[in-house]
């Protein structure tokens, strides 16, 4: 009998090992951050088609679980994927094939690399985007003289970082047939001594860039393919693109379809009258990689271009308070219309007149709008008076906290002392629902949701500037700010069963770092780059 102890030993492994259930890869020795709701820390998890398992220690999943692979993770840490919820994914890879204008230190430093730009490229037109006269010496707008001189017959149309304002030299003016004469609903051409100086405010930046060629389908392609590289180079694995039309939506559907692009894309589809009855008809989209439930309204412009609505004029420009991009009774026609759908809004609003406007209508809609998740993204400044509505009307606040570390410098000059102290008020938006979702702005703002995280915490700028943190009172925890580019951001979009946390169930997105998110110095976390970045199970960096 003795002899027959091996062998039962042998068949008794060999049962268990049948027992086990098979999973793809188990990943272990980490710290795993799973962001639930008590941020439980654990040590291990399995993969199955893309999916997760089952999280616990190494030695209770090897019990229950035989995995084909088997990562040790080195004590780093893990978190979700990361999610961006409001940028603009295709703008971003738009902008890399253009001049880029980020950084220049006046105009004349512009039209300098617009010269070099328009060297190396084999086109009869330029286009680029990120100057900011905020930043140079004067902080005036441009005029377009030296563009004039050093483009007298090639149209040029440089967009503001914002993309709410851009300039143009008169070769593109003339195309677009624009004089001292035109007159256009939610936008302005700048003049000065009975000249059009050829800047361009919001809506009047649209008749410029409709005049240029379009991208062809090969610098489509290949504007989304960059800026997914990007993007997985700084560990996002899904995005919320805040403004396309139809054939982009289904440009990157066939893309994903055909593996070329493999980030999530939450498309909030740009809202126009044919948008919306395309759409109606249509009906959300939901796939494993694209969905497609929302509409973006712009209410107003920009506070850097002062093309925000403010309920009482610019303390810098007394005479202007800015203008609405979308007229009260569109608005309200837009809104009615997806009350009566299945459909999420998500508008714009910047200035405290817009969001007032915009919190009034959809209170006018009904209390049916309670639940639906309606987002007004920035949300940059809004009365004290109005804050509370979010609450009580069960809107959803989309802030991005890098816009208050770049507008510190001069938005104190745009609204004055007093009313500076209801912008930018991010804790105090997270307390009228208990949660916010976190975005950049891309490519208004630079990709790294690292940056987010670090301006929300610390509401300083890269230098450590200022020392206290700007309005420090209107700072995230680091929970807070995680859970904003997490399961919040997934939660904006009404993904939080399918991602957002590391859960069994969810997709295996998830991304490595030698950094812990919630503990290490906010500069060293700045500066973060991941390590391995996997997306359904499949590592994609």
């Amino acid at each position: 009998m003795k002899s027959l102890t091996p062998i039962f030993c042998l068949l008794f492994v060999l049962y268990s090992c049948m027992q086990k259930q098979k999973v793809d890869a188990l990943y272990y020795n980490g710290h795993i951050q799973t962001m639930d709701s008590v941020l439980n820390e654990t040590e291990a998890f399995v993969v199955k088609d893309g999916k997760i398992v089952e999280l616990g220690t190494q030695k209770e999943l090897l019990n229950k679980f035989k995995a084909d692979t088997q990562v040790n993770l080195n004590q780093l840490y893990v978190y979700p994927g990361l999610i961006d919820a409001h940028c603009h994914f295709y703008g971003l890879g738009l902008f890399m094939q253009r001049v880029d204008l980020t950084g220049t230190r006046d105009f004349k430093e512009a039209v300098s690399l617009c010269m070099k730009f328009y060297a190396r490229q084999q086109k009869n037109y330029l286009l680029g985007r990120g100057w900011d006269q905020n930043k140079w010496p004067d902080k005036a707008f441009p005029t377009n003289e030296e563009l004039n001189n050093a483009f007298p017959d090639v149209p040029v149309l440089l967009k503001r970082v914002d993309g709410h304002a851009a300039i143009a030299n008169d070769c593109a003016l003339n195309l677009a047939h624009l004089n001292i004469q035109t007159k256009i609903d939610g936008g302005e051409l700048i003049q000065q001594n009975g000249k059009l100086t050829g800047v361009l405010i919001d809506n009047a930046v649209d008749l410029v860039e409709n005049i240029m060629p379009k991208p062809s389908l090969k610098e489509k392609i290949k504007a989304l393919m960059e800026a997914q590289s990007q993007c997985f180079d700084y560990g996002l694995t899904s995005v919320q693109d805040a403004g396309l039309d139809p054939d982009l939506i289904e440009l990157i559907d066939s893309l994903q379809t055909l593996g070329i692009i493999k980030i999530r894309v939450n498309a909030m589809v740009s809202l126009t009258p044919a948008n919306l009855e395309y759409y109606l008809k249509k009906g959300i989209i939901i796939k494993d990689r694209l969905q497609v439930n929302s509409f973006k309204m712009y209410g107003d412009g920009s506070l850097g271009s002062r093309g925000a609505c403010l309920l009482k004029p610019y303390h810098d420009l007394p005479e202007h308070s800015g203008f609405l991009l979308t007229s009260i009774p569109d608005m309200e026609l837009f809104i009615n219309k997806l009350a009566n759908s299945r459909f999420q809004l998500n508008t714009h609003a910047i200035g405290d007149s817009t969001n007032r406007i915009i919190l009034e209508l959809i209170a006018k809609a009904g209390p049916k709008m309670k639940d639906r998740r309606w987002r007004i993204e920035h949300a940059q400044v809004v009365d004290p008076i109005d804050r509370v509505r979010f609450g009580a009307l069960g809107i959803v606040p989309s802030v991005q906290p890098t816009h208050a570390t770049s507008d510190m410098y001069w938005a104190e000059e745009r609204l004055g002392a007093a009313r500076l102290q209801n912008a930018y008020a991010y804790k105090s938006l997270l307390n009228q629902l208990g949660w916010l979702p976190l975005g950049t702005d891309f490519p208004v703002e630079a990709v790294s949701p690292f940056y987010t995280l670090d301006a929300a915490v610390s509401r300083k700028d890269a230098n450590g500037f200022p020392l206290i943190g700007f309005q420090i009172k209107e700072a995230l925890t680091r929970e807070e700010a995680l859970k904003g580019m997490t399961i919040w951001a997934a939660m904006a979009a009404f993904e939080e069963a399918k991602k957002g946390s590391l859960a069994a169930g969810k997709f295996a997105d998830f991304v490595v770092l030698d950094v812990n998110l919630l503990k290490d110095d906010l500069h060293k976390i700045r500066n973060a780059k991941p390590l391995a970045v996997y997306l359904n199970g499949v590592k994609v960096k």
